[in-house]
């Protein structure tokens, strides 16, 4: 099976075949070590724009602020399905508070919004604070 990760130095998009995981994989534009832990990454607009249009697996977003208590009520639940999807989901965490022009264009009137890219379309879109099954059964369809 070939998973995806996401490259924190140029931001490519990596095959990984899922034997070569524990083999240290690094990047295949840049050459440097690609994080295949699963982890939700920190991006901008510009970034997740960019990750949106190139991924082949579909690409989660966390729209979020740090004042939010709801939003970090769910962060450790998305890091818990990141790593169960590693390299078959992506997320993305986006701080309303710095990066506000894709939360605007979505019209993001809560947070937290998760929404979901399949194939560069919006997919699948939901405020409020989803944890446990109910993440769960949120992203299911999609994988």
């Amino acid at each position: 099976m070939t998973l995806y990760f996401r490259c924190a130095t140029c931001c490519g998009v990596n095959r990984v075949p899922q034997t070569r995981l524990d083999q240290a994989p690094t990047c295949g534009r840049c050459k440097q070590a690609l994080d295949t832990s699963g982890a939700p990454v920190a991006l901008d607009d510009d970034q997740l724009q960019r990750l949106v249009r190139t991924s082949p697996v579909p690409v989660l977003a966390d729209f979020w602020a740090p004042w939010c208590g709801p939003c970090r009520a769910v962060a450790p639940e998305l890091e818990r399905l990141g790593r169960q999807h590693r390299g078959r989901l992506l997320i993305a965490k986006i701080d309303t508070d710095k990066h506000q022009r894709t939360a605007g264009s979505l019209q993001v009137k809560a947070i937290p919004t998760l929404a979901v890219w399949r194939g560069g379309e919006l997919v699948k879109r939901q405020a409020g604070a989803l944890v446990g099954a109910q993440l769960d059964a949120f992203v299911a369809p999609l994988l």
